[in-house]
């Protein structure tokens, strides 16, 4: 059934019953776009009408742009690699033919016959017209192994400054291998001849251009510091007359530097930015066939960074593998990581608040430099406290080999008590402990913490006392620790029973020497809690001032000024020797002297 349109512009023919909501999709609909005509053009035979489906006009198709090998008008002739001449008649072009290499009009292209390259042949099912294609296209991109479609503007213009620095780094390098006479270096010596090899224009030079990249969108600047990596990797140094004191006048020197920079900054984005897995791997292709000389032989595997979606790294992160490694194919995969690169995902892990699985990570992951991987290994316990487990973090000090607690410093000893009393931490990025004693960052709670009791607090105290000397002897410590058992408000004075009792229980305490941990008998603690752990802490005081001299003391001992009861038993104890007390009370009175306060005349009454 044909409906035709008032205009007379549109014809839509059907031989569906059903004209209601017909769809454009349907393949029993035409739309024909139709030019003005007579009325005598369109009359229809009494014969046709009775056919289903009834043509009334049609015109040839519009020829649309297309490679010349598609060309509907004329024949084309495929051959693999043709180039002296045309082949049966490709030359011919209609419009619309395009030159497959050059990717514009045929009618535009100056190799389309010209001999020995006859662009007129050229169709993609051939390798090497594929090859000469993307050589035209992709210019200095191709040895990246980038198709057609990775490109975009901001790579089509790092390839254009790439080679236009390229022939300036030819030119200074030449300039540097000619070198210099004395009088030109304005050195003074007019007797003498020679020359100076000075390689520092062209160091600056290369830093300028990586300076460019550094502003450059991620993987134009990837692809500009891999670029000009290349030609400045193979230069060398030449020996002068007079050797320049800077380190960078030496080609061997400064060469090294600028790699360094170029490895630093491609190993932060492989890790830190949205680079595709695709595209690390292109790059980490075209870096691999640099032909380093033997000297930076140790930086060849420099830029083999593990991608984030890299099974053994997810299988860790996750927490499905502990161990890390597996076996693939035959072979063990070990997660062995550079430095750097575990650094970096450190800091990524922890802006992404990704505590645990960078925990996960830490703990298995191994590393070319031992010693720097064991100050970033001693961050897990401050990572298990912002993850919320502040008791998972305690534990994790004190682990039974190279446990972090031993390389305490008294600064960090007070920075984990706070933590722990207080369940609040400052929100830093950091990458060795001791950047956590120093940071100006406002404390702020945790999320889902909460403040451990004063038994633990205790406990965890005593124990780095056992294992880190530095903080056992530091008086700022013990000033602290006392006044978590020192509260604000005065402790009740126990029973003179419990005080005699509690010399023996205290002693047995700090005396135990199986294992670092600190066991407190309950039943020590059934009565007088509070008070049990003031005794223990005292006595774990008295201990302290038996050894050495402890400086200052006052600070320490104004912490008992609300529980004078606790300062007579700690005199008690000390009265069993008289030479340390007669010594002891020297050095407080030495003290004494230029404070108002005098802790001394309390303590001998």
């Amino acid at each position: 059934m044909g409906t035709a349109v008032d205009t007379g512009e549109i014809i839509i023919l059907s031989d569906d019953d059903d004209e209601e909501d017909i769809p454009c999709s349907d393949p029993s609909v035409l739309i024909v776009e139709v030019e003005d005509m007579k009325k005598s053009d369109c009359v229809v035979s009494p014969s046709a009408l009775d056919e289903d489906l009834v043509i009334t006009f049609s015109r040839r198709a519009e020829v649309l742009p297309h490679a010349r090998y598609d060309c509907p008008l004329h024949a084309f002739t495929a051959t693999d690699c043709e180039i002296g001449a045309p082949a049966a008649g490709n030359q011919l072009m209609c419009d619309q033919c395009f030159c497959y290499i050059c990717d514009k009009l045929a009618s535009s292209c100056q190799m389309w016959c010209c001999c020995g390259v006859c662009h007129c042949n050229s169709h993609k099912r051939s390798d090497f017209w594929n090859n000469l294609r993307n050589g035209s296209l992709l210019g200095g991109l191709q040895p990246f192994n980038l198709t057609l479609s990775e490109i975009d503007s901001h790579l089509r213009h790092a390839d254009t400054m790439l080679q236009s620095f390229k022939q300036g780094l030819s030119a200074k390098f030449l300039s540097f291998l000619k070198g210099q006479t004395l009088e030109q270096c304005g050195l003074d010596q007019s007797n003498q001849r020679g020359l100076v090899y000075d390689y520092t224009p062209v160091y600056e030079f290369v830093s300028s251009f990586l300076d460019k990249a550094d502003k450059r969108e991620g993987r134009a600047a990837a692809i500009m510091r891999l670029g000009a990596t290349e030609d400045f990797v193979r230069h060398f140094q030449v020996s002068g007359t007079y050797i320049s004191q800077s380190p960078l006048a030496n080609a061997f020197e400064a060469r090294l530097v600028l790699l360094q920079r170029v490895i630093a900054s491609l190993q932060r984005q492989m890790v830190m930015t949205d680079l595709t897995p695709e595209f690390i791997h292109k790059l980490q292709d075209f870096y691999g066939r640099f032909n380093f000389p033997a000297e930076l032989k140790s930086v060849k595997n420099s830029l083999c960074v593990r991608p984030w979606d890299d099974v053994l790294l997810v299988s860790v992160l996750k927490g499905q593998n502990v161990t890390g490694f597996r076996k693939d194919k035959g072979k063990k995969d070990l997660l062995i990581e550079q430095v750097s690169v575990v650094l970096l995902r450190t800091e990524l892990l922890q802006r992404q608040h990704r505590y645990r699985e960078l925990c996960r990570y830490l703990r298995v992951v191994e590393s070319d430099d031992s010693k720097r991987l064991q100050q970033v290994r001693d961050l897990i316990p401050f990572f298990m406290c912002m993850d919320g487990t502040l008791i998972g973090g305690l534990h994790s000090l004190f682990p039974s080999v190279n446990a972090p607690a031993l390389r305490f410093t008294p600064h960090l000893f007070l920075f984990y008590l706070r933590l722990f009393q207080t369940a609040t931490a400052p929100e830093l990025v950091v990458s060795q402990s001791a950047e956590l004693c120093f940071a100006d960052a406002a404390w702020q709670p945790i999320k889902d913490a909460v403040p451990l009791p004063h038994v633990l607090l205790v406990r965890f105290s005593l124990r780095v006392q056992r294992c880190c000397s530095a903080v056992f002897t530091d008086s700022q410590c013990w000033t602290s620790l006392l006044t978590v058992v020192n509260t604000l408000a005065a402790v009740p004075e126990p029973s003179p029973q419990f005080l005699h009792e509690a010399k023996v229980v205290v002693e047995s305490i700090l005396l135990d020497q199986h294992g670092s941990n600190i066991q407190i008998p309950r039943f020590f603690q059934e009565v007088y809690p509070d008070q049990a752990l003031l005794l223990l802490v005292t006595g774990a005081l008295c201990s302290r001032i038996a050894s050495a001299a402890l400086s200052p003391a006052a600070p320490v001992l104004k912490t008992f000024k609300e529980n004078m009861w606790a300062l007579r038993w700690l005199w008690d104890r000390l009265s069993s020797s008289p030479e340390r007390v007669s010594s002891f009370l020297q050095e407080i009175l030495q003290e004494s002297v230029n404070t108002t306060d005098n802790p001394a005349v309390k303590l001998h009454s």
